[in-house]
C-alpha cells in the first residue's frame, strides 16, 4: 500500500514535470500548438521596441470662402477654380512656433505616459528632450506593441462641429470619461453582441450637449400645393463628430440628451468572436485616446525599431546548464546522505521546481534577469528546507516552523518588492513571493506526505 501511494505521488510529479518542461500539445487546424502558457519576459531578456517621436514641421492647406468658412471637399479644386469662386488658400503649420515650448513637450510626455498606463503597460521607459521636443519611448516587444504605438502616436483631437458652418461646438475639454460597453442588442431581432464607445461629459460638457441636442434636431415641415394636398418634408440641422480631423459620424438628434452621455456604436452586432474582439480593440483605442486628452503637439513617428536583448540565447543556455548541473549535484548529495528518504526528497524537489515554473507563467509574472535570480534563490531556500525536514525526522513540524521563522525578513522584502513599479525589483519580488507561497503549501502537503508514507507514520 505504501509503495502504491508513493508511486502515485511520484507519477503525478513526473506528469507535472513533463508539462512544465515539454508542454501539452493539441492539434489546431493543421499544426500542433503548445497549450501551456509561455513565460512573459521583460525587455532585458526579450528585447524592446525603440520609438522616437519628432515634432511635425509640416503645414496644412485650408480653403476658405468669402465669409471665412472652411470649404469642405476642396482637395480637387485647382488654383483657377479657387480664384473664380472667390476662395482664399491658407497655409497653417501643424505646430505653430507659439506652442513649441518645453511646457507643451512635457505635457505631451505625460499624456503619452497616461495612455501607456491605461493600456496596461508597466515595463516601459519614456524620455523627452525639452530642447527639440523629441520623445523617446522603450516598449516591451510582444504581439500588442504595434497597437500600443498606434495609440501613443494619435493626437486625440476631439471635436463636435456644426456640419454646415464648421463651428466647433464641443472639444476635449468637455470630456470627463470615455469607456467601452458591450452587450446584446435588444433593439434588433438578430442575436449577437454590440460594442459601444461611451463618452461621458463633464458638468460644462453636459450642459453644452443638452443645448446642442435641442438645436440640432430633425425638423418636419408641412407644405401645401395648389391641389390642397399636404406634403411633409424633413430637414436636418446636423453635427459632425471628428477625431484628429477624421469624421466619425454626422447626425442630428431625435430628442434632447440630458444624461450627459453619448453612446457610439462600433461596427454592427456580431456573433463572431474575432470580429467582436476587433470591435472591442477599436473602441478601446478610441476610449484610451479620448480619456487621456489631446496631445498639444503634433508628432511624427520618426523611428520604430526592434532592439535585441544584450543577453544572448547562448548565454541563457549556459546559465540554464550551470543551474541544472548544480541541481543535479545537490540532489545526488541528498540521496547519498539520506538514502531512500533522500531519493523521495529529490523527487519532491524536482516537483517543486516544475510546479513553480508553471505558477510563474499563470500569475502574470514578468521575468527579468533579477526574476531569474529570484528563482535560483527560491530553489536554494527550498533545498535548505528539504534538508531540514530530512534531518529532523523526529520532529519535522518544528523544523518546518523554524525554517519559515528564519526567512520572515525575506518574506517581508519579497512582498514589498511586489508593489515596486521598477521592473527588475518587481520581477524579483513576484518570483520570491510565489516561490515562498508554494514552498509553504507544497512541502506541507507533498514532501511531508511522501516522507510520512515512507516511514509508515501515515494515519
Amino acid at each position: 500500500m505504501k509503495k502504491i501511494k508513493i508511486g502515485t505521488i511520484t507519477l503525478a510529479i513526473i506528469a507535472i514535470t513533463m508539462i512544465a518542461f515539454f508542454g501539452v500539445y493539441t492539434q489546431v487546424q493543421n499544426r500542433m500548438e503548445n497549450q501551456v502558457k509561455d513565460y512573459d519576459y521583460a525587455m532585458d531578456l526579450k528585447g524592446s521596441r525603440n520609438v522616437r517621436l519628432t515634432v511635425n514641421t509640416e503645414s496644412k492647406t485650408t480653403i476658405k470662402d468669402a465669409d471665412g468658412n472652411i470649404v469642405e471637399d476642396s482637395d480637387d479644386l485647382t488654383d483657377e477654380q479657387i480664384a473664380e469662386n472667390g476662395y482664399t488658400k491658407e497655409e497653417t503649420p501643424n505646430n505653430s512656433e507659439e506652442i513649441k515650448n518645453a511646457e507643451n513637450y512635457r505635457a505631451s510626455q505625460k499624456i503619452i505616459e497616461k495612455r501607456l498606463q491605461k493600456l496596461g503597460l508597466e515595463d516601459y521607459i519614456i524620455k523627452v528632450d525639452e530642447e527639440t521636443g523629441d520623445i523617446l519611448i522603450e516598449l516591451p516587444e510582444n504581439d500588442k506593441t504595434d497597437s500600443v504605438i498606434s495609440n501613443i502616436t494619435t493626437t486625440g483631437k476631439f471635436e463636435i462641429i456644426d456640419t454646415q458652418t464648421g463651428e466647433v461646438l464641443m472639444d476635449n475639454s468637455d470630456i470627463k470619461l470615455a469607456k467601452v460597453l458591450y452587450g446584446s442588442d435588444s433593439s434588433t431581432t438578430s442575436s449577437g453582441t454590440s460594442v459601444y464607445l461611451d463618452i461621458e461629459f463633464n458638468k460644462e460638457g453636459k450642459k453644452k450637449l443638452e443645448e446642442i441636442s435641442n438645436q440640432y434636431v430633425k425638423i418636419e415641415e408641412t407644405t401645401e400645393d395648389t391641389s390642397t394636398e399636404e406634403d411633409t418634408t424633413t430637414t436636418e440641422k446636423t453635427i459632425t463628430m471628428k477625431i484628429d480631423n477624421e469624421e466619425i459620424m454626422s447626425t442630428s438628434f431625435d430628442e434632447p440628451i440630458k444624461t450627459g452621455k453619448l453612446q457610439l456604436s462600433i461596427g454592427s452586432s456580431t456573433t463572431d468572436n474575432d470580429t467582436l474582439q476587433g470591435y472591442i480593440e477599436q473602441a478601446s483605442s478610441m476610449a484610451t485616446v479620448l480619456d487621456t486628452g489631446n496631445i498639444p503637439i503634433t508628432y511624427d513617428l520618426n523611428e520604430n525599431q526592434y532592439i535585441l536583448s544584450e543577453v544572448t540565447e547562448n548565454q541563457v543556455e549556459i546559465a540554464i546548464y550551470v543551474v541544472l548541473g548544480m541541481v543535479v549535484v545537490a540532489l545526488i548529495v541528498l540521496i547519498i546522505r539520506y538514502k531512500s528518504l533522500g531519493t523521495l526528497g529529490a523527487i519532491a524537489y524536482i516537483g517543486f521546481i516544475s510546479l513553480l515554473t508553471i505558477v510563474i507563467r499563470y500569475t502574470n509574472v514578468v521575468l527579468s534577469i533579477e526574476g531569474l535570480l529570484g528563482m535560483v534563490v527560491t530553489f536554494s531556500l527550498n533545498y535548505i528546507l528539504i534538508n531540514k525536514l530530512l534531518a529532523r525526522n523526529d520532529n519535522r513540524l518544528e523544523a518546518y516552523k523554524e525554517c519559515f521563522v528564519k526567512i520572515i525578513p525575506v518574506i517581508i522584502l519579497a512582498i514589498t518588492f511586489c508593489f515596486t513599479s521598477w521592473r527588475p525589483i518587481n520581477s524579483f519580488g513576484m518570483v520570491m513571493f510565489w516561490g515562498i507561497v508554494l514552498m509553504v503549501a507544497y512541502n506541507g502537503l507533498v514532501t511531508n506526505s511522501l516522507l510520512k508514507i515512507k516511514e509508515g507514520k501515515e494515519k
